[in-house]
């Protein structure tokens, strides 16, 4: 196997490789490119095309949430930030966003391989080929569909090897991008209070507050950048009752959402896990009818439940090192994508970290307890009932236990680097 992998790591097979995935990239590009120029459906393109077309016409970015789904669901800086390239044009706004993608896809892989390392030379080809190779269905699918996951994977290593760098203001500023893309790594803030990071959460908060507040008003006026900013937080970010969450009721408890508010929802309640918009019949898949409020309760205590596990292996300060930050940084990733309220397929593209972390733990000690690989090994397969058992593997929240069960290998992983350490310092 060693001298299998020997071979693999060899610049002529690692040139091929950068071939292959070169095609595989481009095909990912061309093909919503082609749908633009044929008509076809463009998926999210067209709703970014038009939500930036809003802005130029000085339209309402919003509805009143309490008549009206919104057409566009995210910050509205992100609305600001795709105005200028929707004056391309649909296709051009389409060819644009699907390089953006592309460029990230490639920043992700680079910066996964250079935080699980270390370092800034080549890691080993299966640190690049195995995270990417399955992590390339949910790749396909943010080009297809026009979505951002990709680009928030890379602005968040950024910002991670930012803080490594004791670039702070740096991180902060990369966060606070990343969530007024799409909100929720706004949690990383509960983390970086935790690590003491002052700086990194001051830029954040103080970078946000200005792309929410302040960098809307030139381009929208005060009065219409106040109405999106209090209509948006109504509408998405305090809405949540028995019917969903925030502008998405019904498919928010659907097969589609991945996070625990979904998962836990639709296997505890009696509620239909196909809900769409054309008349149907109801399908369940609960193993037990609780009340809304004690389903919350079972939610709150799971949280807590992996943030106190979390605490628990995380290192003191003065004691982290690269191996520890690289599981520690995967771990908050994966935290983010089981507690968010909204997790569709296409965000848990941001396993392609964690995975990386897994490999690289694999291959610098293939004589280790074999935890952390039948938990990885888990972790695929049930990813992997996704393409035969599209529907009912994720009716039971399949991605959501294949990243549970990476959450849970790398804590062991970081906490008996802990305990290691411990030891040798007991020793010393």
């Amino acid at each position: 196997m060693s001298s299998l992998t020997d071979r693999m790591n060899r610049e002529g097979f690692f040139r091929i490789m950068l071939w292959v995935f070169g095609a595989t990239l481009i095909v990912f590009v061309l093909v919503p490119v082609l749908h633009g120029f044929r008509g076809n459906s463009t998926k999210d393109y067209w709703v970014w095309f038009e939500t930036g077309k809003t802005i130029l016409r000085g339209e309402e970015l919003y509805p009143d949430p309490r008549w009206h789904k919104f057409p566009f669901m995210y910050p509205p800086p992100c609305a600001l930030f795709l105005t200028p390239i929707s004056a391309l044009g649909q296709n051009g706004l389409i060819i644009f966003l699907a390089l953006v993608i592309a460029a990230a896809w490639i920043y992700s892989v680079i910066f996964s391989v250079r935080l699980a390392t270390g370092e800034k030379q080549r890691g080993h080809v299966l640190l690049y080929l195995v995270p990417s190779l399955v992590m390339s269905v949910h790749a396909w699918g943010n080009f297809l569909l026009g979505q951002p996951s990709l680009v928030l994977l890379a602005l968040m290593l950024g910002a991670f090897i930012a803080l490594q760098q004791k670039y702070n203001v740096l991180a902060g500023v990369l966060i606070a991008f990343a969530a007024a893309i799409k909100a929720f790594p706004v949690l990383a803030l509960i983390y970086l209070l935790y690590r003491r990071c002052w700086t990194a959460a001051i830029t954040l908060g103080a970078t946000l507050t200005f792309l929410l507040v302040i960098a809307p008003i030139p381009f929208r006026g005060y009065n219409l950048a106040r109405q999106d900013l209090q209509r948006w937080t109504s509408g998405m970010l305090v809405k949540y009752d028995e019917t969903g969450v925030a502008q998405r009721p019904g498919r928010s408890n659907s097969w589609k959402n991945q996070s625990i508010w979904g998962v836990a929802n639709r296997m505890l309640r009696h509620v239909d896990y196909d809900q769409r918009s054309e008349p149907h019949t109801p399908v369940y898949a609960n193993i037990a009818d609780l009340e809304f409020g004690t389903v919350n309760r079972i939610i709150l205590a799971t949280a807590l439940l992996f943030g106190a596990a979390f605490i628990a292996v995380m290192p003191r300060g003065s004691r982290r090192t690269r191996e520890t930050d690289a599981i520690e940084f995967a771990l908050l990733l994966l935290l983010m994508l089981l507690f968010t309220p909204l997790s569709f397929g296409y965000l848990f593209v941001w396993l392609l970290y964690p995975l990386t972390v897994t490999v690289q733990r694999v291959w610098e000690e293939p004589g280790r307890d074999a935890g952390l690989l039948v938990c990885a090994g888990t972790a695929i397969a049930l990813l992997s009932l996704t393409i035969p058992f599209r529907v009912m593997a994720q009716t039971y929240g399949n991605t959501f236990f294949a990243a549970a069960f990476l959450f849970v290998g790398l804590a062991v992983e970081l906490w008996k680097l802990k305990q290691t350490a411990a030891t040798a310092r007991a020793m010393a």
